[in-house]
């Protein structure tokens, strides 16, 4: 007979229709669940490590969603989301008991895999790195850095690099590929602590508080008196119009994420899209899962960048699934330094690296 045991689980309780989230929508919940996959069910049983706290999450807490990528999810539902597991029982013959891996999952501690999700897993093949890299810098956050910056925006050495929302998974690591570029870089942030590290740590050229400026145009003026090459937007709204003052002739926008517009019903407009047509810019949207082909050819490039130690990273821990829900909703208000993740088996305090 097989074992059951304790299953924690954080379930979405109310949708969001408007303002900004709090943990109330979410609660935890204990059910059981067995250590055995049922014979012929193409299922695969994993032990959930990390999980990953992502922006997009938010547009699936509304009852519209954003279909087709982000459907809602359903209310009374376990919320599902990127993770690093790792396999207790199998039904599918590429992966075994034992077998390291990291894709789509559910916030619970075990999880019962089907297709589509299991098409989603790929198996971690390098431990010499942490484990929750692969949610972070080599999971999708990398990916989309490496695709946003690399595939949509063309750059060229010597350019001049705005990246906003830079202390965040993805903008911490756009900065340093424009810096291995030998590229310009400067980064918005929301906290002192965050400008410093993007200085001191991460090595950007310069940064700044975005919620210390008044006037945003002025401001991007006066850090980029040429213009702005690049543009790598997480954060859409205000800051998206004022860089289309400050590009220069050909510049390229890279658009990622719009992390400032998630927790309003109404969406900001912009007022200065002619400069798209005068200044003969290039924006564009991007999806990551549009590059997952390519995830091989990105392991082969930030690996060895990694282990060379020529790329820093930074992660903000939480311990507990219990503490998933208030650092997912911290997200959306900046609470986060780096990548956000949820350790899901503690064994050490709480930690940031």
């Amino acid at each position: 007979m097989a074992t059951q045991v304790r299953n924690e689980q954080v379930i979405l309780k109310n949708y969001y229709k408007g303002g900004f989230t709090n943990e109330s929508g979410m609660e935890v919940k204990e059910s059981t669940i067995s250590l055995k996959v049922a014979e012929g069910s193409g299922a695969v049983l994993v032990k959930n490590l990390y999980l990953s706290c992502d922006p997009y999450m938010r547009l699936r807490m509304h009852p519209l969603g954003e279909p087709p990528f982000f459907p809602p999810y359903p209310l009374s539902s376990v919320i599902t989301g990127y993770g690093v597991s790792r396999v207790v029982d199998s039904d599918k013959p590429q992966f075994n008991k034992g077998d390291l891996v990291w894709g789509l999952t559910r916030w619970e501690e075990y999880s019962i895999l089907k297709d589509p999700e299991v098409q989603t897993l790929f198996k971690i093949e390098h431990t010499d790195v942490p484990l929750s890299y692969y949610i972070g810098i080599l999971g999708m956050s990398g990916l989309t850095a490496y695709a946003g910056f690399y595939e949509v925006c063309s750059p060229k050495k010597g350019e001049y690099v705005f990246v906003s929302g830079a202390s965040g998974s993805v903008g911490e690591i756009v900065g340093q590929f424009a810096k291995l570029m030998g590229c310009y870089v400067i980064g918005s942030a929301g906290s002192k602590e965050k400008v410093e590290l993007l200085k001191n740590k991460l090595g950007f050229d310069e940064a700044f508080n975005y919620k210390e400026e008044h006037d945003l145009d002025s401001a991007l003026k006066r850090y980029f008196p040429e213009g702005i090459d690049i543009y790598f937007d997480n954060v859409g709204g205000k800051m998206l119009d004022a860089v289309l003052l400050n590009m220069r002739v050909y510049g390229r926008i890279s658009l990622c994420g719009m992390i400032s517009q998630y927790n309003l019903e109404q969406h900001e407009g912009l007022r200065n899209l002619f400069s798209l047509i005068v200044k003969r810019i290039r924006m564009k949207g991007f999806v990551v899962f549009d590059y997952l082909p390519q995830y091989s050819k990105f392991l082969d490039v930030v690996l060895p960048q990694i282990r060379e130690d020529k790329i820093k990273y930074v992660e903000d821990r939480v311990e507990g699934l219990e503490n998933g829900p208030a650092a997912l909703v911290g997200i959306y208000s900046g609470r986060n330094i780096g990548k956000q993740v949820v350790n899901t088996c503690p064994i050490t305090p709480k930690m940031r690296h």
